[in-house]
Order: C-alpha cells, then sequence, then structure tokens
C-alpha cells in the first residue's frame, strides 16, 4: 500500500469543479473513474483545494492510497489517455503515510488574469476576465498592498460559505503585465489559505479601484465591515487558476 501524490492541470471550463457532486463532471470523479479499473476498486481522491465551476489549475495536487504495485512514472502514463485532453497528470510521485494534500498544505498560490481594450481574443476568452474600461494599475498596486498581512477576511467571502475561522494570512498580492492581447494583467496571490470566492472578491475589489469607483483606503474600512456587500463584485470563474500548492520540506518523498 503506498500513498501516491499528483500534480494536475486543467481547463475547468467544462467542468463542475474539483468536487465530485450529484449532477455534472467533476475532476475528482474524472480521476476516481480513471484510478478504479488499476486498483481494481474504488479510490477516494483527496484534492489540496476544490477550485470552483470554471476555475483552471496549473498546479492542483491530490492524493489517494493504492494497494495495486504500479510504479509512478507507469501511472502517469496509464491515466492521461483515459481523462480528457483538457486534464493532464504533470507529476506522480511516492509520499510518505502521512501526507495529505489537503492538510499537509502550507499554502497555496493562486493568479487572476485580465484583459482590458478594445476586445479580449477568442483564443484567451475562457482564461481571462475581460474588463471595459482603462485600469488605474498604480493604484490597484496601492490597495493590493492593504491585503497583506493577517486579516479577517470574512466580507471577501462567497455568499453560503460556513469557515470555523475568516481570519487568512496574505504573505504576497502583486500585479504584472499590462493587460493587452499580449500581455494580460495578472495578480499573483499568495496566502495560507483562502476562503471561498476570496480571491474572486478581492480581484474584484480591485478592480473597482482601478476603475476609479473605488479608493485603496476603502479597504480597511471594508475588511473592518465584515459584510460581503461592502466589497466589490465577484469576479468570474474563467480568469482564476490554481497555480501552485506549497509544503514544507518534511512533506518530501
Amino acid at each position: 500500500m503506498r500513498n501516491f501524490k499528483l500534480t494536475l492541470q486543467y481547463d475547468g471550463t467544462d467542468y463542475v469543479g474539483w468536487q465530485r457532486q450529484a449532477a455534472g463532471t467533476s475532476i475528482q470523479g474524472l480521476l476516481e473513474d480513471a484510478l478504479r479499473p488499476i486498483e481494481g476498486s474504488d479510490v477516494t481522491v483527496h484534492g489540496a483545494g476544490r477550485t470552483d465551476a470554471g476555475v483552471h489549475a496549473l498546479g492542483q495536487v491530490c492524493s489517494f492510497v493504492l494497494t495495486a504495485s504500479i510504479e509512478p512514472r507507469v501511472l502517469v502514463r496509464a491515466l492521461n489517455p483515459v481523462l480528457p485532453p483538457d486534464v493532464r497528470v504533470a507529476h506522480a510521485e511516492v509520499m510518505p503515510g502521512d501526507f495529505h494534500a489537503r492538510f499537509s498544505s502550507t499554502g497555496k498560490v493562486y493568479e487572476y488574469r485580465i484583459v482590458t481594450g478594445l476586445f479580449a481574443s477568442p483564443f484567451l476568452r475562457r482564461y481571462v476576465w475581460y474588463v471595459k474600461g482603462r485600469l488605474d494599475i498604480a493604484m490597484m498596486q496601492e490597495a493590493s498592498s492593504r491585503f497583506v498581512g493577517t486579516h479577517d477576511f470574512a466580507a471577501f467571502q462567497g455568499h453560503g460559505a460556513v469557515r470555523r475561522t475568516t481570519i487568512r494570512t496574505v504573505r504576497r498580492l502583486d500585479w504584472s503585465g499590462d493587460g493587452g492581447p499580449e500581455s494580460p494583467l495578472v495578480m499573483r496571490i499568495e496566502g495560507n489559505g483562502f476562503l471561498r470566492h476570496m480571491v474572486r472578491n478581492i480581484a474584484g475589489t480591485l478592480v473597482d479601484i482601478g476603475l476609479r469607483r473605488r479608493s485603496p483606503s476603502d479597504i480597511e474600512s471594508i475588511m473592518a465591515s465584515r459584510s460581503r456587500p461592502a466589497a466589490g463584485p465577484t469576479a468570474p470563474a474563467s480568469g482564476l487558476f490554481l497555480r501552485q500548492v506549497l509544503y514544507s520540506d518534511k512533506m518530501a518523498p
């Protein structure tokens, strides 16, 4: 019996998200279905993060236990041909028995991608938020610095979510690119954990600031309110990517 860790990439456009659901196709469901004939029985796959419908991943991580005798490289070659072409296993490795994709994680890195200008290229539309109007990137960067640190992010949590605490630590939030078709504006955010829709709600609030609908100084009062309506709109799922899941060196194979 061995504990496997997979690193995945997927285009989330056509899926209901990571988690298996009663209706619709999920990434978790696809993997469990692909692993069943290898194991000869049902396999439960644990994801590091439950990406929502339409959200993409460049470095999602999952873990599961197999009794079947199969090497990591062979497992990758066995899984990819039976998975849809918009879901791919990038890497597999055997981990210590106490490794868990979600509970062993020390943090995650997300990216949110935005295109401005006259139009969004049809080749980018599935992977960006097209924002009409000119964004003041300097104001967005000034506001971004106010998110860094340990704060109560209740105002940026999606409706209906229930968490024991809404306090999270954002270690980094910065921007690159200019928003053009050849260089999308990319927000990269790293934290110890994220609430449901938190990254998309932060992105929507920062775009409001970039459109001069709000001021960077509003961030403190929005946080203090702990009220979701006080923050900006929820940015579309299409622009969000789970870039990387972080683990301590102790979780090395």
